[in-house]
């Protein structure tokens, strides 16, 4: 099969690779429809990833058809169109009964990191991921979300990964009703975050990015009021924007990559020797107000320095965290997507075959071209 290859640091390319074949009784092969470049993609490609591993394939957001499944899977079958969450989770251990997917204790033993996950290094597992023809999926009958027949792959994509991340970062605001609340980041999960807040009540919604025509997308899509970082002093306009309070929630759906001051670049993005820049996760401090909430969906690595923490605890803050469970967020997804209330493809701004992946990863990272987010087709244009 063709598959996208990681190379080393900001090198991918496409190769043939070894069909993926059943290796546990659970298992299913799935031929991949769709698959998204994620921003956190762009974590692993830039080598701030522990044990990213030349060879390995990326790609945690896909979807696609059953072509095979394992003596011991039940639920689903060859020809079920499925989505798959972005984790590999087994459904029966402590964590996974209580609907922390991402959490699972069996999919990537030994480890205080996360759960398995799809093409994400040996860090969090080692799985290959599915920008690829084909991927096992481990745990299928539990894992696989069937995608309802009046729902399109493309507007599925999305729901693996950067939509229900979104929802879960809204969630952790703990949202009463009207209150004003910062988003970090408008890329996909913190637009999905944006959608999410205004679905659970809250009053305001400021968005804050660096590049001015994801602002614009997130003022057209979302009608959210906008700060370019570049232009102001975040904290100080957020205050100037709440009566000196400060933001009653922010959401970081930034994480490691955030621009800032050239110390923390220098040190963590560039000779890694901290897991990227703390600039958003600090500005989430400062901007938020005393006693408020700061969910934290960005991704981090270890190790980490460099958080005010004592700013943090001086202002009574409470700080929310984790991967999104996918898996217990797709079913509501599913219905609002089929009521009409948002269609999550139109995040995908950039869609083109497998063998054009190397070119469009440049685009998104570099932010070139209006790029919001990519969708691969391995197998063709040909999808439902």
């Amino acid at each position: 099969m063709q598959a996208l290859t990681y190379e080393g640091p900001w090198r991918v390319t496409v190769r043939e690779k070894a069909d993926p074949r059943i290796e546990h009784p659970q298992d299913g092969i799935v031929r991949v429809e769709t698959a998204a470049i994620c921003g956190s993609d762009l974590h692993i490609l830039h080598g701030l990833i522990p044990d990213t591993r030349v060879g390995s394939t990326f790609g945690h957001e896909f979807v696609g058809i059953i072509e095979e499944v394992g003596p011991q899977v039940k639920g689903v079958r060859p020809g079920d169109r499925v989505a798959l969450p972005f984790q590999i989770f087994c459904g029966a251990c402590y964590y996974c009964q209580r609907g922390l997917t991402s959490c699972c204790n069996n999919t990537n033993p030994g480890t205080d990191a996360a759960t398995g996950m799809y093409g994400y290094s040996h860090t969090m597992g080692g799985y290959d991921g599915g920008q690829a023809q084909y991927v096992r999926v481990p745990f299928i009958g539990v894992d696989a979300e069937r995608v309802p027949e009046d729902v399109s792959s493309l507007d599925a994509l999305p729901v693996t990964d950067a939509f229900p991340t979104g929802y879960q970062a809204a969630e952790m605001c703990d949202i009463k009703g009207g209150e004003t609340v910062l988003v970090l980041g408008c890329g996909p999960v913190g637009l999905f975050a944006m959608w999410s807040l205004w679905a659970m009540g809250a009053g305001r919604v400021i968005a804050v990015d660096g590049e001015d025509y994801r602002l614009a997308f997130a003022r057209r899509w979302l009608g959210v009021e906008t700060l370019n970082f570049r232009d102001v002093d975040v904290v100080t306009a957020v205050k100037g924007m709440t009566e000196d309070l400060g933001a009653d929630a922010t959401i970081d759906a930034v994480g490691a990559e955030a621009a800032g001051s050239a110390t923390h670049r220098a040190l963590g993005i560039y000779a890694k020797l901290e897991a990227g820049s703390p600039q958003a996760i600090n500005t989430a401090i400062h901007a938020t107000r005393k006693g408020g909430v700061i969910s934290v969906i960005g991704a981090y690595g270890p190790p980490f320095t460099g958080m005010d923490l004592g700013t943090y605890m001086n202002k009574a803050q409470t700080m929310r965290t984790g991967q999104a469970s996918v898996k217990r967020y797709m079913p509501r997804l599913f219905e609002h997507i089929r009521a009409g209330r948002i269609r999550p493809s139109e995040v995908l701004t950039h869609r083109g075959p497998l063998e054009d992946a190397p070119a469009l990863y440049r685009t998104m990272a570099r932010k070139h071209d209006g790029c919001i987010k990519v969708a691969l087709f391995p197998n063709g244009p040909t999808i439902h």
